[in-house]
């Protein structure tokens, strides 16, 4: 149960500081800082939830481990951290919406 909150708000935090951080580089460049923050947390995305479950090498060799050695529950409990960690970003993203406006 620890891992799967760790592995949520590291996502729910990645997203939710690159698109805050992105926003000031984007008011150094001159520009929209609130179309920059709603643009990064979409692209981020994907970023967030493989930061999240710590890199994508070891989440597909575990995977692997449980497709040819037929250990099912470990494909399940990877498949349980996957949408985990896509929920945590999903939360950012929302978060993000809100704070812009839903622009």
């Amino acid at each position: 149960m620890e891992r799967l909150i760790l592995v949520f708000f590291v996502s729910l935090g990645v997203v939710l500081g690159g698109s805050i951080l992105g926003s000031i580089g984007a008011t150094l460049a001159k520009q929209s800082p609130i179309k920059v923050m709603s643009q990064l947390s979409q692209e981020i995305k994907l970023w967030a939830v493989v930061t999240a479950m710590g890199g994508s090498f070891s989440y597909l060799r575990m995977i692997e481990g449980g497709v040819f050695e037929g250990k099912i529950i470990v494909i399940f409990k990877q498949f349980i951290i996957l949408t985990v960690a896509f929920l945590g970003a999903q939360l950012g993203i929302w978060i993000i919406s809100v704070l812009t406006g839903g622009n």
